[in-house]
């Protein structure tokens, strides 16, 4: 199959990007390097806080879903990167143990109208614990078209 191209991000078309277990350890290293907040590190000060237990970060969170968006779209694709975002949501704690699902939901596009040959997608990316959401964001990806 050739690869995943402007063409083929229809308005409505959702992509399943694969479930993820939350692994304590590669949480905590995360949390130690790049948010070392005391309700990512130590167990005491999870429980004291409004999180209610040691927790992962929101960007890790983020990074694990776009671990996954790579793998199962942009790796094979005529992705150009993305100009960014507008929304950015963590609704509810993640904590070790638990299981994501990630997923990917095409909300728009159009042609660029500066750049033939490249189409901006609107895209909005999900994590779900059972029925709790637990991330949502919106951005842009710029992907080649086939017929430039």
């Amino acid at each position: 199959m050739a690869a995943i191209a402007y063409e083929d991000f229809e308005p409505g078309r959702t992509f399943d990007l694969g479930k993820v277990e939350i692994d304590r350890a590669e949480m905590l290293e995360f949390a130690r390097r790049f948010d070392p907040q005391p309700f990512h590190l130590d167990e005491e000060a999870g429980r004291k806080s409004v999180l209610g237990g040691l927790c992962a970060s929101g960007w890790y969170t983020a990074s694990l879903w776009m671990r996954a968006y790579v793998d199962h779209v942009l790796a094979d694709s005529t992705s150009q990167g993305s100009p960014g975002g507008n929304e950015l949501s963590w609704s509810a704690p993640v904590f070790p143990g638990d299981v994501l699902h990630f997923q990917l939901e095409v909300t728009g596009r159009r042609r660029s109208r500066s750049k033939p040959g490249l189409g901006l997608v609107e895209l909005t990316g999900t994590a779900d614990r059972g029925a709790d959401r637990v991330l949502r964001f919106s951005f842009v990806g710029l992907f080649g078209t086939r017929d430039h």
